[in-house]
C-alpha cells in the first residue's frame, strides 16, 4: 500500500516547529526534542515511551509476537560474535580499537554522534571507527558492509539499556549542524517527493508495500540492524542510503556532512531513550 502524500498536519507542524517564532531566530534543540517526543507520545498513547526503540514491533501485535520468538535466536548474533572478535583483535602495530575511545570503547554508543569542537563537525561512531583504523595504519572499512555493521553491533550491545545522551555544545557550528540535520529530515526529494518525515513522522504504523513504517522517535537506537530484506546486517549509513534510493532520490556518500548532520539531529531528538541495538527488522 502506498503512503499518501499528505502535507504535515497543522498540529504536527506546530509541534515539530518546536519553539515557534523564537526558533526562527535562534535554534533551540532542547525545545525541538521535547516537541518531537511529545508529538509521538500523543500520536501513540498506547506505546510506552521506551518501546519506541522497537520500531514497528511497538505498533503491531502480530509482528511483535514473531519478533519476540526470533529474539530467542536473534539473526544478528553472528554479527555480535564477529564484532566482539574484531574489536579485541590487535592492529598490526599492536594497538586496538580500545585505544581510540573513552572507557576502552565499552558502553559508549549512547554518546554518539558527538560534536568535535576542533574540527567543527559531527563525528559519528562509524566515522570514529574508521579514523581509528587509519590512525593505526589499517584500511578503512566500507560504511555499508558487514565489517562496520559487526563492529557497531558489538559496541551497541555493550551499551544496551543506556539512554541516548547526545550533547549539543553552545557552539554556533554545532547548532548549525543540528539545524541542517533537521532541514534534511523534513525536505522532500526524489521522484516520489518524499521527505524522511513523510514516512517516519506522518505515517509510522502504516504499511508501505509489505513493510510497517517505524516511528522516527528511537529509530536510531536500534542500529545497526539485521534486515530480512537485506539478508544481513546494515549500518546507519546503509539505512540512509537505502531510504534515499527507495524514494528515488540520489543517495549521498556515506558519512557525508549531510548524513552526519541528519544522524546528529535524529539522535538528539531521541535523547532519553535506551540503546536497543543491534536490532532486527523485516
Amino acid at each position: 500500500m502506498r503512503v499518501p502524500r499528505l502535507a504535515l498536519t497543522v498540529a504536527a507542524a506546530l509541534a515539530l516547529g518546536a519553539s515557534g517564532a523564537a526558533a526562527a531566530d535562534k535554534p533551540n534543540p532542547a525545545a525541538d526534542a521535547k516537541a518531537f517526543q511529545d508529538y509521538f507520545v500523543k500520536k501513540f498513547p498506547k506505546v510506552a515511551f521506551d518501546d519506541f526503540v522497537n520500531g514497528p514491533y511497538s505498533m503491531n501485535a502480530d509482528m511483535r509476537k514473531q519478533w519476540e520468538e526470533k529474539e530467542q535466536f536473534p539473526p544478528y548474533e553472528f554479527a555480535l560474535d564477529a564484532g566482539k572478535e574484531m574489536f579485541a583483535k590487535p592492529f598490526k602495530n599492536g594497538k586496538t580499537y580500545a585505544d581510540c575511545f573513552p572507557n576502552g570503547g565499552i558502553g559508549i554508543r549512547q554518546n554518539y554522534p558527538t560534536f568535535d569542537d576542533k574540527e567543527g563537525k559531527v563525528i559519528t561512531l562509524e566515522l570514529a571507527l574508521n579514523r581509528c583504523r587509519e590512525a593505526n595504519g589499517e584500511q578503512p572499512y566500507s560504511y555499508v558492509k558487514d565489517e562496520m555493521a559487526s563492529l557497531t553491533a558489538y559496541m551497541a550491545y555493550t551499551s544496551r539499556g543506556k539512554r541516548f545522551d547526545i550533547k549539543i555544545p553552545d557552539d554556533p557550528r554545532a547548532l548549525e549542524a543540528f539545524e541542517k540535520g533537521k532541514e534534511y529530515f523534513y525536505t522532500r526529494r526524489g521522484q516520489l517527493n518524499f521527505s524522511c518525515a513523510s514516512c517516519h513522522v506522518q505515517s509510522p504504523g502504516e504499511r508501505i508495500r509489505a513493510e510497517i513504517l517505524a516511528p522516527a522517535l528511537g529509530i536510531l537506537n536500534a542500529m545497526p540492524i539485521y534486515r530480512s530484506e537485506w539478508s544481513g546486517m546494515g549500518t546507519i549509513s546503509r539505512r540512509f542510503v537505502t531510504c534515499n534510493s527507495q524514494t528515488r532520490a540520489v543517495p549521498l556518500e556515506p558519512q557525508s556532512d549531510e548524513y552526519r548532520n541528519l544522524e546528529y539531529y535524529l539522535s538528539y531528538v531521541s535523547n532519553g531513550l535506551p540503546v536497543s541495538g543491534p536490532g532486527a527488522r523485516p
